[in-house]
């Protein structure tokens, strides 16, 4: 059985015609050309989502608490320890108001995909002062 075997060579300088022959006698076959050149360039910061929860401060040097977002994280973390469903949770989370970051009514898929913000955020929550009061209140009902 035959493998295909490959190997990148990197260069400093022009190909010569010879280095290609060399390498074609030696039974490499060239199969791709890779090109580059440095540009001149706005510098524009990469495009990075914040995390709901979350936004840029004022002075754009840090992030800060994003208060409707922390309220919307913290019902949603209660409607899933009460184990609702997705569907249950978003209509609970519409019926109180609450909207996703582009404003629109939270579905069980975007309740869904907030999963691994809420697994991130979960420790912080459980431990904060805000959700012992919740519990104490929930417990009281």
């Amino acid at each position: 059985m035959k493998k295909t075997e490959r190997v990148r060579q990197v260069v400093s300088g022009p190909v010569a015609e010879t280095d290609l022959k060399q390498q074609v006698e030696k039974g490499w076959k060239l199969v791709a050309l890779e090109w580059e050149r440095e540009v001149e360039s706005a510098e524009e910061p990469l495009p990075v989502e914040v995390p709901f929860g979350l936004r840029v401060s004022p002075d754009t040097q840090r992030l800060e608490e994003d208060p409707n977002e922390r309220e919307t994280l913290f019902q949603m973390m209660e409607l899933i320890v009460q184990e609702g469903s997705y569907t249950r949770i978003a209509t609970e989370l519409n019926r109180r108001g609450c909207r996703t970051r582009e404003g629109v009514r939270w579905t069980p898929v975007s309740v869904f995909e907030m999963l691994p913000r809420l697994i991130e955020v979960g420790p912080h929550l459980f431990r904060s002062e805000e959700w012992e009061k919740r519990k104490q209140q929930s417990a009281a009902r």
